[in-house]
C-alpha cells in the first residue's frame, strides 16, 4: 500500500496549549499493526476504534485501519458509530456498535443506516426488531453469549431462548442475525483455565445458534491476546483493540507492532534546590543532594497517572529522568541532578523511539495496563493528525 498518506505532522496546532503539550499519531505505524496482525490471524479482521481510537483520533484512525485491510470497525455507543457514518470516507464502511439500551433513542436511525448492533438480552433483541420496524429495514444484530466474563452477553440458561426468539424475528424480517459472538476474560494469561473453559462454552452457545436454524455471517471470540496467542479463537474474524496501537497483551507470543502515539510536552522552568527540599504535596520525595529540578505543566487532569508518583521517567535533555514527588492535577517535577536542563527544552512522556519510555512503561509505574493509560490521556493534549486523514 501506499505510505505516503502517513506522514506525521509536525507544525504546531495554535489553540493556546500547543505550546505545552501535544500527541503525535504516526499513522504509517498503525497501517503496519493492521498488516501485521492480519498476517497472524488470517481471517477477516474488525478494528477497534471505540473511545476515540484508544486515545488516537477515532475517524483518522478508522480510515487508515479500513485502507491497510481491516474489513470492519467495532466501536462500544450508538454516537460512535452514528459519528463514523457521517464522517467522509467511511458512510458505507461496516461498523457494528457494541452497547446499547433498550430504550435508546437513535437506535431505529442507526439501524436504518446499516449499522450492525450487539444484543446481549432478550429486551436488547426485542429493542433492535423494535427499530428494524420503524427503519423499514431488518436491525443486523449479533447475538452475544456470556461464556464466562460474566459481563455482558446472554446467560447459557437462557441461550435456547434467545436463539429461537432472534430466528422468530428473522422469519418475520425485523432482524437479521449477521453474527454471534463473546469476549474471553483471561486471553493475555496463557494457559488459564478460564481459556479453554470459554472456548468450550463458544462452541456449546454457537451450537444453541445453529440449533435455531440461523446461520450468522460471522462468528467471532478472539481480542488481541486471543488473536496473538490461540488459533482456536480466531473463528471468522477477530477483534484487535490495543494491539492495532502497538502494544502486545501477550509478550510471550511476538508480534512486529509498533507503538503508534507519541506524548511530548516541555520544561516549564527550572531551579537549583538544596539537599533536604521536600518535593509536591506531602513531600513524599525529599532530594537527598543539591539539584536542579525541572517543572514539567501536565498532570492528572492529562492523563499522567498520579499513581505513577515518584516510579515514572521521562526522556528529557539526552536521558531518562525520574519523576519526584507527587504528580499533581496539572504539573510533574523532574529530579535532572547537575545538568543544565533549560526552560523550553522538549520532554517525551511516551515515545517510539527505544529509549523513550512508552504506555507499558507507564503502565508499569502505576500498576494498570497501557490502554488505561492511552485512554485516559486528557482533552488538553492536542491531537496532531495527519494531513488529509482528519
Amino acid at each position: 500500500m501506499a505510505m505516503d498518506n502517513y506522514r506525521i505532522l509536525t507544525e504546531p496546532v495554535h489553540d493556546g496549549m500547543s505550546g505545552l503539550a501535544k500527541a503525535s499519531a504516526d499513522w504509517r505505524r498503525l497501517a503496519h499493526n493492521v498488516e501485521a496482525l492480519a498476517r497472524v490471524a488470517g481471517v477477516p479482521m474488525m478494528a477497534m476504534v471505540k473511545a476515540d481510537a484508544y486515545g488516537h483520533g477515532m475517524v483518522p484512525a478508522a480510515r487508515v485501519a479500513l485502507e491497510a485491510g481491516a474489513e470492519r470497525l467495532g466501536v462500544v455507543t450508538l454516537r460512535e458509530a452514528w459519528q463514523l457514518r457521517r464522517s467522509a470516507g467511511l458512510e458505507e464502511a461496516p461498523v457494528m456498535a457494541f452497547f446499547f439500551a433498550p430504550e435508546q433513542p437513535g437506535l431505529a436511525e442507526v439501524v436504518g443506516a446499516g449499522i450492525d448492533v450487539g444484543v446481549s438480552s432478550l429486551p436488547q433483541l426485542e429493542a433492535a426488531a423494535a427499530a428494524g420496524e420503524r427503519a423499514g429495514t431488518p436491525a443486523r444484530v449479533h447475538l452475544k453469549g456470556d461464556t464466562g466474563m460474566s459481563r455482558g452477553g446472554v446467560a447459557e440458561h437462557e441461550w435456547e431462548l434467545f436463539a429461537e426468539s432472534a430466528a422468530k424475528l428473522q422469519a418475520a424480517g425485523s432482524v437479521h442475525v449477521a453474527g454471534a459472538w463473546s469476549h474471553m476474560a483471561c486471553a493475555d494469561e496463557v494457559g488459564h483455565p478460564a481459556n479453554a473453559a470459554q472456548k468450550e462454552a463458544f462452541g456449546r452457545f454457537l451450537g444453541a445458534v445453529a440449533a435455531a436454524g440461523l446461520e450468522p455471517e460471522v462468528r467471532h471470540l478472539a481480542n488481541s491476546a486471543a488473536l496473538i496467542a490461540d488459533p482456536e479463537t480466531r473463528y471468522d474474524m477477530v477483534r484487535p483493540g490495543i494491539a492495532l496501537y502497538g502494544y502486545n497483551p501477550v509478550p510471550g507470543f511476538p508480534v512486529d507492532l509498533r507503538p503508534v502515539l507519541e506524548v511530548r510536552s516541555q520544561v516549564m522552568s527550572v531551579k537549583r534546590l538544596p539537599a533536604g527540599s521536600g518535593i509536591s504535596y506531602g513531600h513524599t520525595h525529599v532530594l537527598e543532594r543539591d539539584a536542579n529540578v525541572a517543572l514539567v505543566p501536565l498532570g492528572y487532569a492529562d492523563g499522567v497517572p498520579r499513581a505513577a508518583s515518584n516510579r515514572a521517567e521521562v526522556y528529557l535533555a539526552g536521558k531518562r529522568r525520574r519523576v519526584i514527588g507527587r504528580i499533581c492535577m496539572d504539573q510533574f517535577v523532574v529530579d535532572c541532578g547537575d545538568d543544565a536542563v533549560r526552560a523550553g527544552e522538549p520532554v517525551v512522556l511516551i515515545g517510539a523511539g527505544a529509549q523513550h519510555p512508552d504506555a507499558d512503561d507507564w503502565a508499569a509505574w502505576a500498576g494498570t495496563i497501557p490502554n488505561d493509560v492511552l485512554t485516559g490521556l486528557g482533552a488538553r493534549i492536542p491531537r496532531l493528525w495527519n494531513r488529509g486523514l482528519d
